[in-house]
């Protein structure tokens, strides 16, 4: 390879894999197209690294483009070892890791290079749910290509480098790349949620490490299980002092405090991510009310509301779990629906979408409301009618169909002030409390913050061993 190489493309993937485990496959193969005097380019590798190596001990397959060669434009070999890789990581059982740095399909290769492009396409779509598939963007990755990283579970962004896009910026009617760089990372991280992250190049590099560490391997592993060092029944004394954000509360009840968010910056009123609890990866989806910095400073408040772009993160992250037999938690804080034209347009369609995704995974699922879960928009939350196996809720929480002044009004209409406030509290003591939705046996049990942690790592463990419809020949008798 070149020395370019050296730097680049080879240099990442010494980061990203334990020290001398890489093993490059397909080293000798160069591009085989004549045209345009291709012939008498030198293309070491076709422009792309591929092999495998191991990442804390675990396998994965790795892909990474070399941006001296041709730009890393994908011709008809660079893709087939890509799809060669697909291939063997599907029969391993390992991870695919795609380190991205192109200018596009390869002119001189035209329709060869086309179908082996949609080739990749293929192994993707074939692969998915079978083994996670992870990305680094170090580059450009337009056109046809960003369909790459939208077919991949998780990917990674260089800051100031990388470039993501269908049209340019400058294709756009009406828009220009100074008017607004629809390509940047920073755009596609929070307008499209194709992007989970984003940071310098060894920061994408040490995210994916840790990604892979949280993951399985593939979809018949059975989840995800490490040894856990910190305390199963560790207190949890200060979960009321921000329980608005739920990257501190989920932070605060995992093994040794281990968050992992995905798309950070989009739609950031509904939190995704991993944690751990027992040393088993559980997969969190929570609405967020507030965003506090590292020094404790409230930075964001949204409302507490379902909106379209916060249902469909939360749904792909769900449905991902489900394929990789990873529990689901879920925290729920929501009295309605997000009320705008923009919303409006897709409010439905993604509210149908969380709530399939919910109903129709059968990994362990356990809610715990830590504030306010009212009328449809609770229902979809992971409610117990809705499966899921555990429900708590914190001491303070409120259920039921509406807030209290909202029901007396609407009920009482023709009261006096003073009889709509009696009416309000006879309504919050009869339909707004979290005893008497316990009572009617949809909440199993009010716990309160500190013993937030010991609960949650008892009902995990107790549905570790949870099976859908257990398949049985015959009855004992």
């Amino acid at each position: 390879m070149s020395n370019e190489n050296d730097n680049l493309a080879m240099q990442r993937i010494a980061k990203l894999v334990d020290e001398n485990s890489f093993m490059e496959i397909g080293s000798m193969i160069t591009a085989r197209s004549t045209d345009f005097n291709l012939a008498q380019t030198a293309t070491p590798s076709d422009g792309v690294i591929t092999g495998h190596g191991l990442v804390n001990g675990n396998l994965v397959f790795v892909y990474a483009q070399d941006a001296s060669v041709l730009g890393g434009t994908i011709g008809e070999m660079h893709a087939k070892k890509i799809a060669a890789v697909y291939d063997m990581a599907v029969r391993m059982g390992a991870p695919v890791i795609g380190l991205i740095d192109c200018a596009g399909i390869r002119l001189q290769e035209s329709v060869d290079a086309l179908e082996a492009f949609s080739m990749i396409y293929a192994k993707q779509a074939s692969a998915s749910g079978i083994v996670p598939q992870i990305n680094g963007l170090f580059g450009t990755c337009g056109g046809g290509l960003a369909v790459v990283p939208a077919l991949s579970d998780f990917t990674y962004a260089q800051s100031g480098k990388a470039k993501l896009f269908i049209n340019s910026p400058n294709a756009i009617d009406g828009n220009r790349k100074d008017k607004c760089d629809t390509s940047d990372v920073a755009y596609q991280s929070t307008e499209t949620g194709t992007i989970d992250g984003v940071g310098t190049e060894d920061d994408i590099l040490e995210k994916i490490r840790e990604l892979v560490c949280l993951l399985p391997a593939n979809n018949a592993e059975g989840g995800c299980v490490s040894e856990c060092n910190d305390d199963l029944n560790r207190a949890c004394e200060s979960l009321d002092v921000m329980k608005g954000d739920p990257r501190y509360v989920l932070a605060e009840i995992s093994d040794s405090n281990i968050f992992m968010e995905t798309k950070a910056d989009y739609a950031k009123d509904m939190v995704t991510g991993f944690i751990k609890l027992d040393g088993i990866t559980v997969g969190a989806v929570a609405n967020c009310t507030q965003i506090y910095d590292a020094q404790g400073s409230l930075t964001e408040e949204f409302d507490a509301v379902l909106s379209a772009r916060g249902c469909n993160k939360a749904a792909e992250f769900i449905t991902f779990c489900d394929a990789f037999d990873i529990p689901v938690l879920s925290l729920t804080n929501v009295t309605g629906f997000k009320a705008s034209l923009c919303s409006e347009k897709n409010l439905a369609k993604a509210l149908g979408r969380l709530t399939y995704a919910f109903a129709s995974a059968n990994v362990p699922k356990i809610n715990l409301i830590t504030g306010k879960a009212y009328g449809s928009a609770y229902a979809v939350m992971n409610s117990k009618s809705l499966g899921a196996d555990i429900v708590y809720a914190w001491p303070d929480a409120k259920t039921g169909m509406m807030e209290a002044k909202l029901a007396a009004k609407i009920m009482y209409a023709d009261k006096s002030g003073d009889e709509m406030e009696k009416a309000a509290a006879e309504y919050e003591a009869l339909q707004g409390s979290v005893e008497k939705a316990a009572a009617h046996g949809y909440i199993d049990r009010v716990i309160d913050y500190a013993d937030t942690r010991k609960y949650l790592v008892a009902a995990m463990e107790m549905l570790y061993t949870k099976r859908e419809q257990p398949a049985r020949k015959h009855g004992a008798k």
